[in-house]
């Protein structure tokens, strides 16, 4: 999904609207869990500074109008008409807008603007941080009671349903669940959220690769049924149900057990993690983060040679940790464990080198763990 960037329009008024109000969800950083999320698995990931804004009226003319950067989408939509796909940016929030309305929500027209500060293409959800975003702004233009979670898996049926993309909990959950100078764990099987301490000393370098991250073309789809059939081959459930051992003494073919080594290796990995971090030993994330990137090379095989070469220059560095591709891969970004102090270095080092050595730009954004578009109350 590519939201352009750029101001809204303000000051219009149209006929029935009422004061405008706005919300905020945060693009997510995925840390470790890389595709469990559809496999009942585990997750560790962070909401970020970076995110969407949606500003908005109610319109009690039951239509809906959109736009983004200052320019209106085409065309006005009727809400009584029934919301239909458009292969556009504003399926998402019409998505959203849809699935309330099948649940049982009052919401009917309104206008939303929406600015983005997420670079388009790097991977860090802006999907789920528009789809959250309009989430949360109907909550506020037609009040209604919604629990958190409920919010998210509602945003998550949008995009499965209208939009087509059969992604996981993930993306919304963090969006939704973010907590300052903490990491989101999610366990995706109770869909339950936890926040594991982030140590201020250490930071996430997310390096984006100027290669567009796109899950639209298939492969996404085509790794959610291969590991499906990984986990029947080994009559469970899911892969969350498998051990490492489990998985390499079962018979089923190669390319659906490299799928599943990396996602059951990966929930493993995620619990590695948490112990180190809740144990003060927030060090070793980093060769763990490697682990994973290796992982996605030669058993998931959704890297792409430029987010290899990122990994491998960052890794380089004095004061970075380890490194892997964030997201759903096929492009995009990577993040990177630093000590705060080399952040900088390490980002300029990777960006020059990265130039020099490919005809793509690299642009690193020093990340922070933040609030999600719904804190809790402490």
């Amino acid at each position: 999904m590519e939201l352009p960037l750029g101001k809204c329009l303000s000051g219009v008024d149209h006929a029935g609207s009422m004061t405008q109000v706005t919300a905020f969800a945060p693009g997510r950083v995925e840390i470790l869990g890389n595709h469990t999320d559809y496999n009942g698995g585990v997750v560790l990931s962070a909401a970020l500074q970076l995110g969407i804004t949606a500003t908005g009226r109610r319109l009690e003319d039951g239509e809906i109008r959109l736009s983004s950067s200052g320019v209106c989408h085409e065309g006005k939509i009727q809400r009584a008409a029934g919301l239909k796909k458009t292969g556009a940016w504003i399926d998402y929030p019409l998505g959203v807008a849809e699935m309330l309305a099948l649940s049982g929500g009052e919401a009917g027209g309104f206008e939303a603007c929406y600015e983005s500060t997420l670079p388009a293409g790097a991977g860090l959800s802006s999907s789920a941080a528009l789809e959250v975003a309009t989430a949360v702004l109907l909550t506020r233009l037609y009040p209604f009671e919604i629990s958190r979670m409920d919010l998210a898996k509602l945003c998550r049926r949008a995009e499965n349903e209208f939009v087509g993309v059969n992604c996981g909990l993930l993306d919304q959950a963090s969006s939704v669940f973010g907590k300052k100078d903490h990491l989101v764990y999610l366990d995706c099987r109770s869909e339950s959220v936890d926040a594991v301490p982030f140590p201020p000393h250490l930071a996430l370098l997310i390096i984006n690769s100027g290669v567009k991250h796109a899950l639209t073309g298939g492969e996404y789809n085509e790794r959610r049924e291969q590991c499906f059939e990984a986990a029947r081959c080994m009559g469970v459930p899911a892969l969350r149900d498998a051990s490492s051992a489990q998985l390499e003494a079962a018979e089923m073919p190669e390319l659906a057990k490299r799928r599943a080594r990396h996602v059951v290796g990966e929930n493993e990995r995620v619990l590695l993690a948490i112990d180190a971090l809740r144990s003060g030993r927030a060090e070793a994330l980093g060769p763990l983060m490697s682990a994973s990137h290796r992982s996605s090379v030669e058993n998931f095989e959704n890297s792409t040679p430029e987010l290899d070469l990122l990994v491998s220059l960052a890794t380089a560095q004095v004061g970075c940790l380890g490194a892997r591709l964030t997201g759903g891969g096929f492009g995009g970004a990577i993040v990177a464990l630093v000590e705060i102090g080399a952040a900088e270095s390490v980002r300029v080092a990777v960006e020059t080198s990265y130039a020099a050595q490919t005809t793509h730009k690299a642009t690193g954004i020093l990340c922070r763990a933040e609030d999600g578009a719904l804190p809790a109350e402490d």
